[in-house]
């Protein structure tokens, strides 16, 4: 960290010492065209012909550039502007840095809860947020109504690019055998086969890429006065999409916020249907009879024969010690769960009287009922009594399944005890966060003044440089951090790393477009960017609606992925400046 603040610090420095100066040049009389501007030499008359005279050279009179806060530098060649857009891009490359470490150690300390919903999500996405909010923040109607361009090109370029390159990458470097469309952790002998090998994720990345495609709501909504071609209704169609952005971003840190909660619930559910089908396994292996009659129903003789047996003390009733006994031979280690656990599931479900014993009707009910449940999943048959094993084992199979999807391994690793350190820790995330805050609010100005500058000198469209510079710049360090997450050939970390680039595209598509919406709607801007909306829309639908119905990526995705972002920047291209939609 020393390091990169020294090499901040040097680049302040030759950034101040840069500031652009003009000179005059000394030209003869007869070279003037006002005698204004004529300098007596002292000796001579003022018609003589030694008089010499100080002239402005054309480029210095028509030069426009201005100093962001009177002293940062500004110039307007090209070489001049590249090197402040790569001046400045730095420095919000270090803001993000500084800004996700800030937020992970406190994430740390204080625990997923509300810091990991809501302060993360929008600490990550703040300088975009910054970059976009000065791009139409300052000047007159006009000069903003040009600037906001390159606010669009930010919010498309990086959710484009998070979604395609990186969603690509990730993919590349985090490649497993594929064999049953899942991933076999830390097995790579496939080589670089397009479909038997990939990644896999688990279902809650899959909820991650169904949330990302909601997100996209509000340019649907900002769309509409278009594709109706109505004028009179855009201003307040931007207004309603507004509402609708800020909504989708108060629900979706709320999710965050509750979702590890949601998590542990539904796990803890499958788990208990795994144990449930598990016993019904069980029993029917060891029932005398077929646990269903021909026509379908419980067969109470067979299972009140089972309530006997299991009975060992004869009292009418079974204890949960006797439920343990029968449990010895049932294998839930494949669920993470022993077989205390188990027990105590089965009492609990079984036991509608809470008087921790089970009776005969209870055991008798509880076992129909679930056996019912088991059913609902096959499709009906003429015989059901002889294939009463097979759907209680295809029933059991699934919510092993199930559970795979929800729990994809040991947590146990995402939680990092407080250690004597935890003070200094602490003070170490804020001073990162607020050293992130003022580098992104301090440069966001003067970057997005050189990249207008840059596109005045090379008469390239601001939006394609913001597009393809800007998200270099605040999604690098979340880039690398994806891919070397994603490198370590697991299916955890694939999960992981796949949820934090749907959510990042997520909070583009929620917070930054309300505060584009913001600028546009309170300057009175003209909403004027319906390829743009078209790209996102395409890319984020294409990519989030394909992850969100299924949990396995061969290697070929990840080729569709790339070929996805030179199709954008040429869609842009086509509808605007060859169809003329802007």
């Amino acid at each position: 960290m020393s390091n990169r603040l020294i090499v901040s610090f040097f680049f302040l420095i030759l950034l101040v010492v840069a500031s652009p100066g003009h000179g005059r040049s000394i030209a003869h009389p007869q070279y003037l065209s006002s005698s204004t501007d004529l300098v007596s030499d002292g000796v001579h008359q003022l018609q003589g012909p030694p008089s010499l005279g100080l002239n402005r050279s054309p480029a210095s009179a028509e030069s426009t550039c201005e100093q962001t806060y009177g002293f940062l530098p500004c110039t307007t060649t090209v070489l001049g502007n590249l090197f402040l857009i790569v001046v400045y891009g730095y420095l919000m490359f270090l803001s993000a840095t500084y800004l996700s470490h800030g937020s992970e150690l406190l994430l740390e300390i204080l625990g997923p809860g509300i810091v990991g919903g809501l302060f993360l999500p929008v600490l990550g996405a703040l300088p975009d947020a910054m970059l976009i909010l000065v791009s139409g923040l300052s000047g007159s109607t006009a000069i903003a109504q040009s600037q906001v361009s390159v606010g669009m090109g930010l919010l498309a370029g990086s959710t484009v690019m998070l979604l395609t390159i990186i969603w690509g990458t990730c993919v590349i470097v985090g490649k497993c055998d594929l064999v049953d469309s899942v991933a076999q952790d830390a097995k790579d002998t496939k080589g670089f086969s397009l479909t038997e090998s990939g990644v896999s994720t688990d279902i809650w990345t899959s909820y991650a890429a169904m949330i990302m495609v909601i997100s996209v709501i509000p340019f649907l909504i900002v769309q509409i006065p278009q594709i109706l071609d109505s004028t009179s209704g855009r201003h307040l169609a931007v207004l309603i999409a507004l509402i609708v952005s800020l909504l989708l971003l108060v629900s979706y840190c709320l999710y965050q916020v509750f979702q590890p909660w949601i998590q542990k619930r539904k796990i803890a559910y499958v788990k208990h249907k795994h144990v449930i089908l598990g016993l019904l396994r069980h029993l029917r292996q060891r029932a005398l009879g077929r646990l269903l009659r021909d026509d379908g129903e419980p067969d109470r003789d067979v299972i009140e024969k089972l309530f006997a047996a299991i009975d060992t003390n004869g009292d009418g009733h079974v204890s949960p010690e006797e439920m343990s006994a029968l449990v010895v031979g049932i294998r839930f280690e494949e669920v993470d769960l022993d077989q205390d656990d188990a027990v105590i599931k089965v009492v609990q479900d079984f036991d509608t009287s809470r008087d921790s014993v089970i009776d005969k009707d209870e055991f008798f009910n509880g076992i129909s009922r679930w056996i019912k449940r088991a059913k609902r999943t096959q499709v009906a048959k003429p015989d059901p009594g002889p294939h009463t094993m097979k759907f209680l084992n295809d029933f059991h199979e699934e919510t092993k399944r199930e559970h795979d999807l929800l729990d994809v391994g040991d947590q146990s690793d995402e939680v990092v005890a407080e250690d004597g350190g935890s003070r200094w820790t602490s003070i170490k995330a804020v001073l990162l966060l607020l050293l992130g805050t003022i580098i992104a609010a301090a440069f966001a100005d003067p970057l997005v003044d050189a990249v207008d500058n840059f596109s005045d000198a090379t008469s390239i469209p601001a939006f394609f440089i913001s597009f393809i510079a800007l998200p270099l710049a605040t999604n690098s360090s979340e880039a690398v951090s994806a891919i070397i997450f994603a490198s370590r050939d697991k299916r955890k970390t694939a999960s992981l790393t796949f949820s934090e680039l749907y959510g990042a595209a997520t909070m583009n598509n929620v917070l930054c477009l309300s505060v584009f919406l913001a600028l546009v709607y309170i300057r009175g801007l003209t909403w004027d960017f319906s390829s743009e909306v078209l790209v996102i829309f395409i890319v984020c639908v294409v990519v989030g609606g394909f992850a969100s119905f299924r949990t396995h990526f061969p290697l070929w995705t990840a080729l569709v992925a790339f070929l996805l972002y030179p199709f954008s920047l040429a869609m842009i291209y086509v509808l605007d400046y060859i169809l003329g939609w802007s």
